[in-house]
Order: structure tokens, then sequence, then C-alpha cells
């Protein structure tokens, strides 16, 4: 199930050509609401990747409608060029689900230096769209793999609140989330302030205190999103 365990959510994960192996590579969450809340945390490397500096944008305002993820391709160190990828990317997910690009947030992770080929990446996009289920939470999960020997899922419930979670990261691990994709989905009612409080304080206590090689990526976020479907505000 994966970040689709909590409710309000789709995914859908699908094989674009990113990668040579022919597995899946881009992968999409929508939140369905009512509520569209968003945090998040990225890397401190001075150097960051387009779809870094994208979401820093995208996530000051707190809301979130999607993440379109890939992987494939860091689009990292590609100047204007990658931003402006991104930005068409973002584009035109956004239309084919109906919301605003400034709500959605992008991430990539792969090979560093080379653009991505977006005639594969809008068309794999293009798909996930139209495959977006309930129960996609694990294509979703193999579409962000790089290095990765398994897909990375998990769930809990508290009450009627319900979590998913998916991550990629393999080898690097530090400092401070280095080289990871993480987003935990939440059917919790919540606010920007308390989704940001509660995401400081789990990297804090989790992902930054793990350190295997001392590097940063330049891709590295924490994505945090709230439906709001379960109708309970945590107490």
């Amino acid at each position: 199930m994966s970040v689709t365990f909590a409710k309000g959510f789709m995914a859908a994960g699908v094989a674009a050509g990113l990668k040579n192996s022919g597995n899946k590579d881009v992968a999409i969450v929508h939140n369905l609401g009512p509520i569209f809340v968003g945090a998040a945390q990225f890397t401190s490397n001075r150097v960051k990747a387009a779809p870094v500096k994208w979401s820093e944008q995208v996530i000051v305002d707190g809301r979130v409608d999607a993440v379109l993820l890939n992987s494939g391709g860091a689009n990292a160190c590609t100047g204007s060029d990658g931003f402006l990828d991104t930005h068409r990317s973002a584009e035109y997910v956004a239309d084919a689900l109906g919301i605003s690009a400034a709500d959605l947030v992008v991430c990539s992770t792969g090979l560093i230096g080379e653009r991505l080929p977006m005639d594969l990446l809008l068309a794999g996009a293009s798909h996930a769209v139209t495959t977006l289920a309930a129960d996609g939470g694990s294509d979703a999960a193999l579409a962000i793999m790089t290095t990765d020997t398994k897909p990375k899922m998990t769930t809990s419930q508290f009450g009627e609140i319900r979590i998913g979670g998916m991550a990629k990261g393999a080898g690097m691990l530090a400092p401070s989330l280095a080289t990871m994709l993480v987003v935990i989905t939440t059917d919790a009612v919540l606010d920007m302030t308390q989704l940001d409080m509660a995401l400081q304080d789990a990297c804090n206590s989790s992902f930054n205190r793990l350190d295997s090689d001392g590097c940063q990526s330049t891709n590295d976020t924490v994505l945090l999103m709230a439906s709001g479907a379960s109708g309970v505000t945590p107490s």
C-alpha cells in the first residue's frame, strides 16, 4: 500500500524508458483532499538540483496537491536548462491533474550532470496520470528505486489516522538526508505549522542522525503530505 495507505491519496509508477533496465522510473502521488497541506526538508548542499530549487518554492505556502518523481536521472548540475525542464514537467503534470503547477513538488534521482529526456519523461508522466489508483503505492515505490535492492515502504495506524511512506536510498545516507527521496502521507487533519514541526522533529531524530560516507546529495528531499481525509485532528 505504501503512500496510498493513508486515505485521500492515489499513486502510480510506470516505466518511461529513463532507465536502461526498462524498470519503472516515473511516479506520481496525488492528494485528493479535502485538505492539501505539505511540508518538506531538502538537502543543505550548496549545489542543489533543479527539482529541489523548484520544490523549495512550491513548499513556501504549505500547499502541495501532488508530487512527480523520477529515477534514471537527477537533473542536477544542468543549469538553467535543467530548471526549465523541471518547470515544464510540473506544468505538464499539473495540467493533466487539473491543479496548479505552483502546488506540485518535483523530485528526481539518478545520474548527475545530464538533462532528462523530456519526451520520455512527459510520456511517462502522462501514462502515470492515467493509471493513478488507490492501490498504486507499491508501483510508485518501485519507480523511485536506483541502487536499492528492494522497494522501501511502510504503513502505520493510530486509531483512525493512517500514515504511509516510501523511500529510496542506498549506500549514501548522510549527513542530513544524503541521497534520499522520501514521501510520507497522512490522512490526519493538520495545518502547515503542525506538519512542518512534525517533519522537522522526525528528521532530526532519524534521517539526520545517519552517516555512512560523509557526503550529501544534490537532490535530497523528504516530503510530508496531509489529506485530512480521516477527519481526525491529532490531540
